[in-house]
């Protein structure tokens, strides 16, 4: 989808402290170590961008649209081996909570990109679609409701480096683009490659973790080449939960911890091919990738008296907790051939990609059967599937101006597959099994869709102080009918140091397969107490007796206005605001405590629940803020060089309209969007972040010091008498790094003050356990050491 063949490039974050990275020409080599690449900030403002443009020769300073790029060194600078941590230490603009307790959001966990939903952000993999989860979040945290992409599932040894557009951008890439897209580029080149180890853990004592990972570039001909990189990691569970005093004076365990609530264990093997061969005049080119993720999660302690009162005592004469055992697995492959003819640039590719999660139940029991009970089951699987095949074309038009014009050309046929595969009868028979009942047959089922879409580009650069764009992309999906798409940008230099920048734009997002067919019965957490809760297809008799309709695609609207300014060669600064408006946004309905009336209305369909919820299109939302990136180098002479930056976002997301409440939920005094879920999609997530950061580099030392302030964020409960505001945190993160030829020691250490956000209220806690909100921007690990030695070639 992106245009071909790319040339020579040099990437860094707008206004990064990093030197960046070099990105070579297809078929070129790649530079041998990050540490000994350097630029200063005006060489930088010059280094062409791939991401919302179909440009070849797009510089960072001459983007229409607010793009971030994330070095190989700055991932790799960060405490983290998770790609999706590493990019929230990065950019102000992106939120990525820890939840804990949420079943399978607990292994695949969401991030958010401008305070909206996971799943209204693309993800590509050097300009391909990458194909979402299997996962659906439907419990207590930031983007339930959504099937987001699992970045994790990434390894950071394969990226070159990640550019983020904070813009809409349906119109070029299609569906999910409506908070942006991150587009992970990788390595590429015959020459370089390396090894890397790190070891961690947290300043509690817990959360070990450990990982190796290594890539290697192959030739292959002339001018061919292939390149592998592999990683597997290693964490253990992290545990921050409190004393557990429910039924206290008859509890064996009274004044202990029973439960856990933080990261849970976790090991993830991943590799990624990518290569190129020249052939007949064109190039055919790869992309493959594989992870598998094992991960080990707890849900909620079960009492002794629990026990006792349904007759597994003697399984668990302390009582237990329930672990949820997984395995997701990912893969993907991209076939394509390039080249040029005539004036013409052109790309075909063959893109499909699967993710399985299966899910298995540990040290329980199933209470029907009592001290028969088995205790571990397959409560069975989801799985989703994308194939995608593309076409692109593009060539330039001399039109007479001060530079030809681009024009591109597009089709793309894309195919959707989910399924949900039943557990075993004893899984979910009579309750199931207690902490997660496994997938009923009548929740099992494999569903499709097919959409075909056209697109076209024009992008031209109009006078010497003027350029402009132009987007327009048709859809046509088989289960839910058309939509379209438009962007209009432009950029306007003002003065030498001076320019402005402005896009609007139309975008849809069309409900996932996931939304439309997802169903579960798990046991939830609703208003302190633990219950039965059913997840209802809109389609399925349960939901229609809830009041559910079919959803529709979700339809924004996007105006952004930008200042880009340099002040001098080696300080530059850009402002962007922006305005999102989003219509029939689709999300989790409250979980419906249903009264009995309309509990044995759906036990006559089969359906033994206390609560159900269903996906809707209930809600309008406007999202409106600010982003502020600004990066100075300072060359000190003997003493070194320092890199400087400040990064800011402000974001505010506000109701514009409700939907009516269906009238079988009005005649039983329930609300289809409560308040809790309007604050999940409004002020849940901190309305703020600010990053700063300080790097040093003397010789073969840097040491990096980074503050970023988390804003306050408020989560509501059924009772206003329940909610409450999280106040805003700092935390302090310091590294020192020490480079040598091939050699790279670093020492790390996250959340160096040991910062916790704000312990919750004691009426919800559920008995103590739940000290900490799994809304939290930054986790409840406290302070976390890391140790990385790398060899580079």
């Amino acid at each position: 989808m992106l245009p071909t063949p790319f040339k020579p490039a040099v990437l860094t974050l707008a206004g990064a402290a990093l030197a960046p990275l070099a990105l070579p020409a297809l078929g070129q080599t790649s530079p041998t170590s990050p540490s000994t690449t350097t630029s200063t900030t005006s060489t930088q403002l010059q280094q062409v961008v791939v991401t919302g443009t179909r440009r070849t020769d797009r510089s960072l300073a001459q983007s229409e649209s607010p793009v971030d790029v994330i070095s190989a060194a700055q991932l790799q600078r960060s405490g983290s081996t998770e790609l999706a941590t590493a990019l929230a230490q990065w950019l102000p603009s992106l939120n990525f909570p820890r939840p804990s307790l949420t079943d399978a959001s607990d292994a695949v966990r969401p991030a958010q990109l401008r305070g909206l939903s996971p799943d209204q952000t693309l993800v590509l993999i050097d300009g391909k679609r990458r194909h979402s989860s299997a996962v659906v979040n439907i419990n207590g945290s930031q983007g339930r409701g959504s099937a987001p992409v699992d970045l994790n599932a990434i390894p950071m040894a394969a990226i070159e480096r990640v550019e983020v557009l904070r813009d809409g951008a349906a119109a070029q890439y299609g569906s999910d683009a409506i908070a942006g897209v991150i587009n992970i580029v990788l390595k590429k080149g015959a020459a370089g490659g390396g090894v890397a180890g790190e070891l961690g853990q947290t300043d509690a004592g817990d959360g070990g973790r450990a990982s190796l990972a290594a890539d290697l570039g192959i030739a292959l001909g002339t001018g061919g080449w292939l390149r592998l990189a592999a990683e597997t990691r290693h964490q253990q569970h992290t545990n921050r939960a409190g004393v557990d005093t429910r039924d206290a004076a008859t509890e064996p365990r009274k004044g202990l911890v029973n439960n856990r609530l933080g990261d849970p264990d976790s090991t993830q093997r991943a590799l990624i091919v990518n290569g190129q061969l020249d052939v007949a005049g064109a190039q055919a080119y790869t992309v493959a990738s594989y992870s598998e993720r094992n991960t080990l999660s707890a849900a909620f302690w079960r009492t002794r008296a629990t026990a006792v009162a349904n007759n597994v005592d003697s399984l668990y004469p302390e009582g237990f907790l329930p672990l949820e055992d997984s395995r997701s697995r990912d893969a993907s492959l991209v076939l394509g051939l390039r080249g040029q003819a005539l004036d013409w640039q052109w790309d075909l590719s063959l893109n499909h990609g699967r993710n399985d999660f299966d899910m298995a139940v540990a040290n329980t029991a199933n209470y029907s059967l009592g001290a028969a009970s088995p205790t571990r089951f397959d409560a069975g699987g989801l799985s989703n599937q994308q194939t995608l095949l593309n076409a692109d074309v593009s060539r330039e038009i001399d039109w007479g101006g001060i530079s030809p014009a681009v024009w591109s050309l597009g089709a793309e046929l894309r195919q959707e597959r989910y399924a949900i595969t039943a557990g075993e009868p004893d899984s979910y028979s009579n309750g199931g099994a207690s902490g997660f009942p496994g997938f009923q047959p009548s929740n099992a089922g494999s569903h499709r869709r097919h959409n075909v879409s056209i697109y076209s580009g024009l992008e031209s650069q109009l006078t010497r102080d003027l350029s402009a764009s132009a987007a327009l992309r048709l859809e046509d999906y088989s289960d839910f009918g058309r939509a379209t798409a438009l962007k209009l940008s432009g950029r306007y230099v003002v003065a030498s140091s001076l320019s402005v920048r402005g896009t609007v734009s139309s975008g849809f997002r069309a409900p996932s397969l996931a939304q439309q067919y997802f169903a579960t019965t798990s046991t939830n957490l609703i208003n302190g107490a633990l219950v039965e809760a059913g997840t209802f297809p809109v389609a399925s008799a349960a939901a229609q007796a809830l009041g559910a309709k079919p959803l529709k695609a979700e339809k924004s609207r996007q105006a952004s206005l930008g200042l880009q300014w340099q002040a001098s060669r080696d300080w530059q600064t850009t402002l962007d605001l922006y305005q999102i408006d989003i219509d029939d946004r689709i999300l989790l309905s409250a979980n419906l405590s249903l009264p009995t009336a309309l509990r044995n209305q759906l036990a006559a369909q089969g359906v033994l629940v206390s609560a159900g919820r269903y996906f809707t299109n209930a809600l309008d939302t406007r999202t409106r803020g600010l982003d502020l990136v600004s990066s100075l180098r300072q060359d000190w002479g003997a003493c070194g060089r320092g890199d400087y930056t400040l990064a800011f976002n402000h974001n505010k997301n506000s109701i514009r309209q409700v939907a009516d409440n269906p009238a079988v939920l009005t005649e039983n005094s329930l609300l289809l969007i409560d308040r809790v879920t309007l604050a999940r999609a409004t002020i849940s997530s901190p309305s703020s972040k600010l990053l700063l950061s300080a790097q040093h580099q003397w010789g073969a030392w840097s040491l990096r010091l980074a503050a970023t302030r988390y804003g306050s964020y408020e989560v509501r409960q059924s009772s206003a008498v329940n909610d409450q505001r999280f106040s805003a945190a700092w935390l302090l993160d310091a590294s020192v790094a020490w480079s040598q030829g091939p050699w790279t020691a670093q020492l790390g250490v996250d959340n160096l003050n040991n910062r916790y956000p704000d312990e919750v209220l004691a009426a919800n806690s559920v008995g103590g356990i739940l000290r900490y909100s799994s809304f939290s921007p930054f986790g409840f690990n406290g302070r976390q050491y890391a140790a990385k030695l790398a060899y580079r070639w």
